[in-house]
């Protein structure tokens, strides 16, 4: 079959790998100038490897993408950086049950609470469904107490949910618990090296891929599908047996009218967050004991994560620059249209009481929005979940609000890719 792809995300690359190897004919559509979605990709001139507009890395039991790496010949970097907790203006390691067990702030006998909750419930409980019906911010206090979740888990919530803070299910606390390892990886050169990577197979076996390629409309007539792509200010029609939409779900509404109202009212229900990161570039390190991740425990902090990527990967692969995530979730509306000298200004007061140093040590910095990065996961979220075949008989989509019960990444996209290439090759 012939085959089009809507989107250039790890979704749509997994998926257009995988429709080859099973004999189709691919060709890629992505509004963006280069692959990668989500994990994309930017480069000052003197680094000699990219980072992500937005953080990602890989855990070590990541086996879908790891696969798909090694499948390919990328080559993998793997890590064990230091995460951390910032509690009333200071650092607590919190990577590892040793870590955990060991935590001064807590009883020994509430230490051990919360260890035996996360092992039998979270850990070691491959059995995710029953918790779906149950909300997170109101089961987690009881299984773990009190005093643990208000000091550890409910601001990091707060700051990442905001509004949607009290309708998040257990099912994806279960999920971020259950993925956690010590160790992470990392591909060779960066995301946007793996992308292309990926993108150069797909090209070497016959498949085609366009950049900054826009869909103003999809047409399903019954027999073909017809895509109309803008590229270059000249529209242009293609025809295909199959098309997959890997773009998220309030995209697909607007390119494809013809989809019956009652799934549109079932898309519009689904609801999401946008990602902020604000990326600094530094002389000196921003943290004084080497770590990597450092989640903010203070409720309606203006910064939800700070993350020094120069501590995870090493600093010569980018001029010897310490380079630091500032990252953010919002509403669609919140701070994605500051400029980055307002941002800065808004978090430099709550970035100096960790480094008041850090703005003599900043050589640069970048400001990058994505305005849907984090799906919003309520209770019984599988009954809202979208199928991947649509209403219209030759439209496929795969796309972030479909990785459930996990939470989003690289490594879904890449199953989920999979997943439904073999869905359309059987159709």
């Amino acid at each position: 079959m012939k085959i089009g792809i809507i989107g250039a995300g790890f979704t749509g690359l997994a998926a257009a790998h995988t429709l080859q190897k099973l004999g189709h004919t691919v060709t890629i559509f992505e509004r963006d100038a280069m692959p990668g979605g989500l994990a994309i990709g930017y480069q000052e001139k003197e680094w000699d490897w990219t980072i992500e507009k937005h953080y990602h890395h890989w855990f070590t039991n990541d086996t879908f993408v790891l696969k798909l790496a090694k499948e390919i010949g990328h080559e993998v970097v793997i890590a064990t950086p230091k995460s951390s907790f910032y509690i009333n203006n200071s650092f607590y390691q919190f990577d590892s049950p040793k870590a955990l067990l060991s935590f001064p702030k807590l009883s020994l006998s509430e230490r051990l609470r919360m260890a035996l909750i996360f092992a039998l419930l979270f850990r070691f409980n491959p059995f995710w469904k029953p918790l779906e019906r149950f909300n997170l911010a109101s089961v987690v206090p009881k299984l773990i107490g009190k005093k643990a979740y208000t000091m550890l888990w409910e601001p990091q919530l707060v700051n990442k949910m905001g509004e949607f803070t009290r309708n998040i299910s257990l099912v994806w606390f279960w999920a971020r618990v259950q993925k956690r390892t010590t160790s992470l990886a990392y591909p060779q050169g960066g995301f946007l090296a793996f992308a292309t990577a990926l993108t150069a197979s797909i090209t070497k076996q016959k498949g085609k891929v366009f950049f900054a390629s826009e869909i103003e409309k999809l047409e399903d007539t019954g027999t073909t599908v017809k895509l109309t792509v803008k590229q270059n200010d000249k529209t242009k029609a293609h025809f295909f047996d199959r098309v997959l939409v890997t773009v998220p779900s309030f995209l697909f509404l607007k390119i494809a009218p013809q989809l019956p109202e009652a799934y549109k009212n079932s898309l519009v229900k689904l609801q999401g967050l946008s990602a902020t990161n604000l990326v600094l570039r530094l002389k000196k390190p921003f943290f004084p004991d080497n770590t990597y991740w450092l989640s903010i425990c203070e409720m309606n902090a203006p910064i939800m994560a700070i993350i020094e990527h120069t501590n995870f990967m090493d600093k010569k692969y980018y001029h010897n620059e310490h380079l630091v995530y500032i990252g953010n979730y919002a509403t669609t509306d919140d701070k994605l249209s500051w400029t980055k000298e307002k941002i800065l200004a808004f978090y430099e007061p709550y970035l100096k009481r960790i480094n008041p140093q850090f703005k003599k040590n900043l050589i640069g910095y970048e400001f990058f929005k994505a305005p849907f990065a984090q799906p919003i996961i309520p209770t019984n979220y599988s009954r809202l979940l979208p199928p991947m075949t649509t209403p219209l008989k030759n439209v496929h989509l795969a796309n972030i609000e479909q990785v459930y019960p996990w939470d989003r990444g690289t490594n879904y996209a890449v199953e989920l890719g999979q997943k439904v290439a073999t869905i359309i090759s059987k159709s």
